[in-house]
């Protein structure tokens, strides 16, 4: 049987790509041509591949189960996702609404672990050595429910965090050089 391996679990809107905020509060591009990704991400994403992580996106997109968005739509970000970051290894998606209406998928609606902890039965991940890295409580709370360290980026949204990170950086690139240094020193 293979070991297990480390896995860096990325929120996808405001980790990886530019994110909408309107009043405070950040929301997803709305279409393919709002998707951007931040500077530097790419190389990030490689340089934490290089160093024996499986990268896993881990998204809720919410709008898709409350019909607000096009599924569609979403796929084609990811398939450009793909195409930008191609150290990118799987992509989990949580299309559960929320908003208290049941719903099969909530067990991997973030803030519950779901995602993550299918991610790593699917594709063999050691979630004691994996961390998670985002930009809202519900990335932070998920990283803590499944056992991984937490990188949170801090975009000083009109939100509080419900839980500690283990780290909190002003980006991207800042949460790679902290997952790097904090393994390389171990």
């Amino acid at each position: 049987m293979p070991a297990l391996r480390p896995a860096i679990f990325l929120d996808r809107d405001g980790t990886l790509n530019v994110q909408v905020v309107r009043e405070g509060k950040p929301y997803p591009p709305a279409t393919l041509a709002e998707f951007a990704l931040f500077p530097g991400v790419p190389a990030a994403c490689a340089q934490l591949a290089a160093a024996g992580f499986v990268l896993v996106v881990a998204t809720n997109q919410p709008d898709v189960g409350r019909g607000d968005q096009a599924q569609a739509v979403v796929e084609s970000m990811h398939t450009r996702l793909r195409e930008l970051v191609p150290a990118i290894t799987h992509i989990e998606v949580c299309y559960a609404p929320g908003q208290g209406r049941p719903h099969p998928e909530d067990y991997r609606r973030k803030p519950d672990p779901g995602m993550l902890t299918d991610a790593a039965k699917n594709l063999g991940l050691d979630l004691s050595r994996s961390w998670m890295v985002g930009d809202r409580w519900r990335d932070i709370d998920c990283g803590q429910r499944a056992g991984v360290r937490t990188v949170f980026i801090d975009f000083g949204y009109a939100e509080e965090l419900r839980a500690a990170p283990d780290f909190t950086v002003k980006n991207f690139n800042e949460a790679a050089a902290v997952i790097l240094n904090a393994t390389q020193s171990h």
